[in-house]
């Protein structure tokens, strides 16, 4: 097997459910803790190897564009006031020249519409995809944990995590849960709790083979009258393995008002400078128990 090398980061979204925020700045570019959301999902990427990233991208997003670029005047200020410390940073943030690739999703067409815009560019290898809603606290990174799977099972690949409540979210049917990583033979979307078939919720992140594209470039609108993914993975299911990896990690919902309030808490209470002033500030507002 090829290593996984590409990642697609789908970043159209109007990032309606945290209005107004987003009406001017793209929700990927909304800060957590001391940095762009999207920054962490990038990181995670590249501890896990991944050489190129494929933003699908859409209208009113170039900010995300202009972030990962050169800023000549901002570069030039802090090395002319000896800001040696944030300059290094902002360099070990700058991308391998030629390492990102933007393409546009012309019209709101659905996840699976945004990731078949990706096809020319990932070509004929398997490829890692990465929400950036979803923030994953995990070490090593959530994606470096798959890809260490893959190694192993190849085919089809999803990270997975245990919630309280399934009816929320997309959850898979495992063959069996003898251990973290499991075959799997279905998908459901927000299924009952009495019938779920797991409370096991797809996180975010998968690693899918080329052929995705060809069921992707047919799928009929499916849920809210999109092009859905889910509802090519489960074709594709028929004829290719797919396994859920229980990764050891914590994901963070930044597609909601209450989720991205959590993830600046998590974020900032991990960081190693301002993390136990952090903590400090938690129990001030938190009161008295």
């Amino acid at each position: 097997m090829k290593p996984i090398r590409k990642a697609v980061l789908p970043v159209a979204g109007l990032g309606t459910r945290v209005l107004p925020a987003t009406k001017s700045i793209p929700k990927e570019m909304l800060p957590v803790f001391d940095r762009p959301a999207i920054q962490y999902v990038v990181d995670e990427a590249r501890a896990a190897g991944i050489e190129h990233f494929v933003f699908v991208t859409g209208r009113n997003k170039s900010a995300i564009e202009d972030y990962f670029d050169t800023a000549y005047e901002l570069e030039s200020t802090l090395q002319g006031k000896n800001k040696s410390a944030i300059l290094a940073e902002l360099e070990r943030n700058k991308p391998v020249p030629g390492s990102m690739s933007f393409v546009r999703q012309q019209a709101p067409l659905g996840l699976g519409h945004a990731i078949w815009c990706a096809r020319d560019i990932v070509g004929d290898e398997a490829f890692a995809i990465l929400l950036p809603d979803m923030l994953v606290q995990a070490q090593p990174s959530c994606l470096a944990q798959m890809v260490e799977a893959y190694d192993r099972v190849g085919g089809n690949l999803i990270a997975v995590e245990p919630c309280e409540d399934p009816s929320g979210y997309g959850i898979i049917d495992p063959v069996d849960r003898s251990g973290p990583l499991m075959k799997m033979k279905g998908m459901v979307e927000k299924p009952p709790r009495e019938s779920a078939p797991s409370n096991l919720f797809i996180t975010g992140r998968y690693i899918l083979q080329p052929d995705i594209f060809d069921l992707l470039a047919d799928q009929g609108a499916g849920a809210g009258g999109e092009i859905q993914l889910t509802d090519a993975m489960v074709r594709l299911m028929a004829s290719q393995d797919f396994h859920a990896l229980e990764y050891a990690g914590q994901s963070y919902d930044c597609g909601s008002k209450l989720g991205y309030l959590r993830a600046n808490m998590a974020y900032a209470l991990i960081d190693p400078e301002h993390g136990p002033a952090a903590a400090e500030l938690v129990r001030e507002f938190a009161g008295p128990s």
